[in-house]
């Protein structure tokens, strides 16, 4: 299947070129989703490695070309409506901590490692893994030297994160077109982790949900669960409680639409060599001037380097464990 997708060609100052890709070996397994917008494009995936190991990796294309989900796909699907493209990392309830990795060329999705082993979120009672679609909005950067007024904590040195709410389970992979309605600001591990909440804007009900006060009335019960997950999700591996600012209340729109112009304006400084990579991979296939562009045979050649994919590893099935937490 084609998934077809809205996309700006304009972005600040960043223009992005339109591209037909060679198409990729056939030992490459390549997925794609549909969708219908403005601008036809395909965005697909290519698993590589065995899932749930240290070598699964998630490369994200873009009509067949390998792309850095960070760099390449637009921040906006309209920038004029305020609709944006969410990458997601995790489906709703599933528990394996993926995410985009931010060291690798371009920054494929994969499991987060945690002593040597391949992590899964805890489920904590009554959730199952999250509870959401999750996920990152494509160029942002929580810029971990930026003191934020609001939280008092520096950024997380990550995309920003997203919390996808609509009906229907995503998968690992799918570019989402979203409206924001609103975010939470976790403070994890002292660093300021913002949490966008967002709506596929396919889901019936987004015409409905405008911002948070849509929430109780169409979703009763949902934000405080989620403030409850993120304020838990870490208890059962020997961690404490995660605390929030604004004592755990949820910014409206506007407030988290001036977030993401803020995260948006330091991955435009991160690519332009303004600030310290500190190791983050910026290179793209799509960025033109950008010292960091590489061909698209070059890109390539970086994934073919990489382990074919293999049928998954063994999951313990600790995984399954409910988690009784007792809150303070």
């Amino acid at each position: 299947m084609i998934y077809h997708v809205l996309k700006t060609f304009l972005l600040g100052n960043v223009v992005r070129k339109s591209r037909t890709g060679k198409a990729f070996l056939n030992s490459f397994t390549q997925a794609t989703f549909n969708r219908q917008s403005q601008v036809a494009m395909s965005y697909g995936i290519v698993e590589r490695g065995s899932p749930f190991s240290q070598d699964y990796r998630v490369y994200i294309t873009d009509n067949n070309v390998p792309i850095s989900p960070l760099h390449d796909i637009p921040l906006f699907s309209d920038q004029e409506k305020n609709l944006y493209n969410m990458v997601v990392e995790v489906p709703r309830w599933t528990n394996a901590k993926m995410e985009i990795t931010m060291k690798e060329v371009l920054n494929p999705i994969k499991q987060d490692i945690k002593k040597g082993k391949p992590r899964f979120v805890s489920n904590c009672f009554p959730h199952h893994g999250y509870i959401w679609n999750y996920g990152a909005l494509p160029q942002t950067w929580e810029n971990p030297d930026h003191l934020d007024d609001g939280t008092g904590a520096k950024g997380d040195n990550d995309p920003i994160d997203v919390i996808e709410i609509g009906y229907r389970i995503a998968k690992r992979g799918e570019i989402l077109q979203v409206k924001i309605i609103g975010t939470i600001a976790l403070i994890d591990e002292g660093e300021t982790d913002w949490k966008l909440i967002a709506i596929d804007i396919n889901d019936p009900l987004a015409n409905d949900i405008n911002d948070v006060g849509d929430l109780d009335k169409h979703f009763p019960g949902l934000l405080k669960a989620t403030v409850e997950w993120f304020k838990i999700y870490k208890i059962p591996d020997g961690k404490p409680e995660n605390q929030f600012a604004f004592n755990g209340e949820a910014k409206p729109a506007d407030f988290a639409l001036g977030v993401v112009d803020q995260v948006h304006k330091f991955w435009k400084q991160l690519v332009g060599k303004e600030v310290d990579a500190k190791g983050i991979s910026c290179i793209n296939t799509s960025l033109e001037g950008n010292s960091f562009m590489i061909s698209n045979d070059e890109a390539m050649e970086i994934i073919n380097k990489t382990p074919l994919l293999q049928p998954p590893q063994p999951v313990d099935p600790i995984v399954d464990k409910w988690h009784y937490v007792h809150l303070k």
